[in-house]
C-alpha cells in the first residue's frame, strides 16, 4: 500500500509543478504577445509615420544597436548606470544606518534631507554640469544625486523602527556594535531597504537618459534625441525599446538579489499565511 501511494503521489506532484510553471510562463509572455499582436495590426492599418509596426522597429533595432553602436553607446551608458546605482545603494545604506541609529543626528538632518529630496533631480543637471563639466563623472553624480533618496530614507526608517526589545536583548548578550548592526539592525531593516533599492533602479535609468540627452555626444539618451531630431522614427523607437529591455533586465536582477537577501522574510510571510 505504501509503495502504491508513493508511485501515485510523486507523478501528481510533478504534474502540479509543471502546471504551475506553464501558468507562470503564460502570465509572463501572454500579455506582451497580445500587445505585440495589437501593435502589429495597428501599425499595418494605420498610415501614421510616427508609429511604425513592430517589424519595422525590430529591423531598425538590429541595424542600429547590433554592432559598433553597442560598444560605443550602450556599454558606456550601462557602465555609468551600474556605477551610479552602486554608489547610491552603498552611500544610502551606510549614511542611512548612521542617521537612523543616532537620534540627535536624525532630528538635525531630517529637515535638510526632506528639502533636498523635494528638489527635482533634473533641475540639478545644469548646476552639476557647471561645477564638474560635461563629463562621465557629471552623469554619475546626477544619477547618485537623484536616486540615492529612496535607499537613504528607507534605510533611516527601517533602522529606527527596529524592535527595542531585540536591541536590548542583543546588548544583554554582549554583542559588539558591529555585530548588532550586521546581524540585527540591517537584517531587520532589509525589507524597507530593498523597497528603496527597487525605486532607485527606475530613477537611475531615468536620470541616465536625461543627463545624456543634454550633456553628451554619445550614449542611449543622446542617440534617441539624435534620431528624433533627424526624423529617424523607427531608430528612435528602437532606442526606447532598448531602454525598456534594460529596465526588464534590472528588474530581473533585482528579483534574484531580493529573493536571496530576503529569503528569511519571505519564509516568515509564508509561515504566517499558513
Amino acid at each position: 500500500m505504501t509503495l502504491y501511494t508513493s508511485t501515485v503521489v510523486v507523478p501528481q506532484k510533478k504534474s502540479r509543478i509543471w502546471a504551475k510553471l506553464r501558468e507562470n510562463v503564460l502570465y509572463a509572455i501572454g500579455l506582451p504577445l497580445l500587445l505585440l499582436l495589437v501593435w502589429g495590426i495597428w501599425g499595418t492599418i494605420s498610415p501614421g509615420r510616427f508609429f511604425p509596426g513592430p517589424g519595422v522597429i525590430a529591423d531598425a533595432f538590429v541595424r542600429t544597436w547590433i554592432g559598433p553602436a553597442f560598444v560605443v553607446d550602450v556599454l558606456p551608458s550601462l557602465g555609468r548606470l551600474a556605477l551610479g546605482i552602486l554608489l547610491s545603494v552603498v552611500i544610502g545604506i551606510a549614511a542611512g544606518a548612521v542617521i537612523g541609529r543616532v537620534r540627535w543626528l536624525r532630528d538635525l538632518l531630517t529637515p535638510v534631507l526632506e528639502f533636498f529630496r523635494a528638489i527635482p533631480p533634473p533641475a540639478l543637471i545644469p548646476i552639476v554640469a557647471v561645477m564638474i563639466g560635461a563629463t562621465d563623472s557629471m552623469k554619475v553624480v546626477v544619477i547618485v544625486a537623484g536616486s540615492i533618496w529612496p535607499v537613504l530614507l528607507n534605510t533611516i526608517d527601517g533602522v529606527k523602527s527596529v524592535d527595542s526589545v531585540m536591541q536590548e536583548t542583543s546588548r544583554s548578550f554582549s554583542l559588539t556594535r558591529y555585530e548588532r548592526v550586521r546581524y540585527l539592525i540591517l537584517p531587520a531593516a532589509s525589507p524597507r531597504i530593498m523597497a528603496g533599492v527597487r525605486q532607485t533602479l527606475s530613477i537611475a535609468l531615468i536620470l541616465l537618459v536625461i543627463s545624456e540627452m543634454f550633456y553628451s555626444s554619445s550614449g542611449l539618451g543622446y542617440q534617441i534625441v539624435f534620431f528624433q531630431r533627424n526624423y529617424l522614427i523607427a531608430e528612435m523607437w528602437s532606442g526606447i525599446v532598448l531602454l525598456g529591455l534594460i529596465g526588464v533586465l534590472l528588474a530581473a536582477i533585482f528579483g534574484v538579489v531580493e529573493r536571496s537577501v530576503l529569503r528569511w522574510y519571505h519564509g516568515t510571510r509564508e509561515v504566517e499565511r499558513a
